[in-house]
């Protein structure tokens, strides 16, 4: 399908205001860098996104849809498919007792500040990670000790075909994977977590104390993608790095950060190939050194592999 036809399809199911044509990429990404893709698209609704989804795969148009983009990386070429963004419109959250309630756009700090509101504990470990509710369910995302395994109960998905709606055992979650991350056209769109009654002031200081955690450990002043390996088993993937006298390895504008060798930040302008070639210098020379091959935690769009 020719672009001005595409485009002209996009704006008559999403709004011409919601479709923009060959958006450049680092404009949402948390890592700030990356080309443009075919159309940015943001539907207002449930029903507006299925008929998108189904439009595209009627006629074999690739696309993917982003939350927070903290955690991807577009490669500089760009995606030639459509950039379906899950943010702000789809960003609600309902508390109902000890459940929260909560869509695929929210920010996962956003459900922890109402957590706190309601006296819920048990999302704190979550309230800190720079991501949305969709990402954090789709790699069963943890930190601190937690995972969203830990505290869910159910997500709806939609499967390409229908909404479904999975409990926490059929999501099958693991360490950074989950039936999502099996089966990629599985598109979370809610999440129910159960949570416990608790003390607020004592799950504010929880937050506060992670939170400064964060600050001080992570290298928060530049763009990342958040830690950019997967732990390997029994070790860490920055004490790895670090013993491989990597810290501060540079390529281009992006480099092994100083303060916390599992983040590669952006620098100084780097680009998408900065940090997959630096990406991959780190994974070789860990190996050579340690034996243990590193795996990215980055989600890696327009990439030939």
């Amino acid at each position: 399908m020719e672009d001005n036809i595409l485009f002209e399809e996009l704006r008559r199911i999403c709004k011409e205001d919601n479709v923009l044509p060959y958006e450049s990429m680092a404009c949402h990404t948390s890592i700030k860098a990356g080309g443009k893709c075919r159309a940015y698209v943001t539907p207002d609704d449930m029903a507006t996104f299925v008929e998108l989804v189904v439009f595209l795969r009627q006629n074999n148009i690739e696309y993917f849809v982003a939350g927070n983009g903290s955690n991807l990386l577009v490669s500089d070429a760009g995606f030639k498919g459509v950039v379906i963004s899950l943010g702000k419109r789809f960003s609600e959250i309902v508390v109902d007792d000890d459940m929260i309630y909560a869509h695929a756009g929210a920010l996962l700090s956003v459900v922890g500040r109402q957590a706190l509101t309601e006296g819920l504990t048990g999302f704190e470990f979550a309230s800190g990670i720079p991501g949305s509710v969709g990402g954090a369910v789709y790699m069963n995302a943890g930190a601190y000790g937690g995972e969203i395994k830990d505290i869910i109960e159910y997500a709806d998905v939609y499967d390409g075909e229908r909404i479904r709606r999975f409990t926490k055992d059929e999501l099958d979650m693991s360490y950074r994977r989950s039936l999502l991350t099996d089966n990629p056209g599985y598109i979370c769109l809610l999440a129910a977590f159960k949570l416990k009654k608790g003390d607020k002031k004592q799950i504010e200081e929880t937050m506060k104390d992670l939170v400064k955690r964060r600050r001080d450990k992570q290298p928060l002043e530049y763009p990342s993608c958040g830690s950019t390996f997967k732990r390997p088993a029994g070790d860490f993937a920055g004490r790895l790095i670090e013993e491989a006298g990597l810290s501060g390895l540079t390529k281009g504008g992006m480099q092994v950060s100083t303060k916390h060798c599992g983040f590669i930040i952006n620098h100084d302008g780097g680009t998408a190939s900065d940090f997959y070639e630096l990406a991959g210098e780190v994974i070789r020379k860990v190996e050579g050194k340690s034996g243990v091959r590193l795996e990215l935690e980055v989600k890696l769009l327009g990439f030939d592999e």
